[in-house]
C-alpha cells in the first residue's frame, strides 16, 4: 500500500473510531438491547462510494478490532465481526446492483443483513434457534437505523467530496 493510501484510510479508520465511541454516549430511545445507530457506517458508505470496496474493508476491520479492544470481550469481536461482514457483503452487493446511486437503500440493507448476522453468531453461541424470535425487532430498528445512517452518509458525501484525497 502506498503511504498517502495508507494514510488517509487509517484517519478514515479514525473518524469511524471516533464516531463509534461518540455514539456510545448517545441514550438509545428503544428498550431493547443490542439496537444502535451505527453511525460508524457512515464512514464505510462514505468509503464505497469514493473508493474501492477493499479500502473501505480495511477500515471496517481495523474499526471492529480497534472497537473491540476497547469495549472488551472476545464475545463483543465475534459478534461484530459476524454482523459486520454480512454487512459489509450485502451492502458491496446492493452498492453495485445500484450503481452507486440510492446510499440510503445500501445503508438499510447493511444494517438488516448486520443483524441477520450478529443473530447467526447468536444462535452458534447459545446453539439455538430461538435467538432468532427477536428478527422482527430488529428488521423494524434496522430499517429505520439503517435509513438514517444512510441519509446522514449522503448528506456527508454531498457537501465533503469536493475534499476527499484522490488515491
Amino acid at each position: 500500500m502506498r503511504l498517502k493510501r495508507l494514510t488517509t484510510l487509517a484517519l478514515f479508520a479514525v473518524i469511524a473510531l471516533t464516531i463509534f465511541v461518540a455514539e456510545s454516549f448517545i441514550p438509545v430511545p428503544v428498550p431493547l438491547p443490542g439496537i444502535k445507530l451505527g453511525l460508524s457506517n457512515i464512514v464505510t458508505l462514505f468509503l464505497l462510494l469514493h473508493y474501492k470496496p477493499a479500502d473501505a474493508f480495511y477500515v471496517l476491520l481495523v474499526r471492529i478490532v480497534l472497537s473491540s479492544l476497547f469495549t472488551g470481550g472476545a464475545l463483543y469481536l465475534l459478534y461484530s465481526i459476524c454482523g459486520g461482514l454480512c454487512c459489509f457483503v450485502a451492502m458491496c452487493l446492493i452498492h453495485r446492483f445500484l450503481q452507486g446511486k440510492y446510499i440510503f437503500i445500501t445503508s438499510i440493507f447493511g444494517a438488516l443483513f448486520h443483524n441477520i448476522g450478529q443473530l447467526l453468531a447468536a444462535c452458534v453461541i447459545t446453539g439455538t434457534l430461538g435467538v432468532f424470535s427477536y428478527l422482527p425487532f430488529l428488521i423494524v430498528s434496522g430499517t429505520v437505523t439503517g435509513l438514517f445512517t444512510g441519509l446522514c452518509a449522503h448528506y456527508a458525501q454531498k457537501y465533503l467530496k469536493k475534499y476527499v484525497p484522490k488515491m
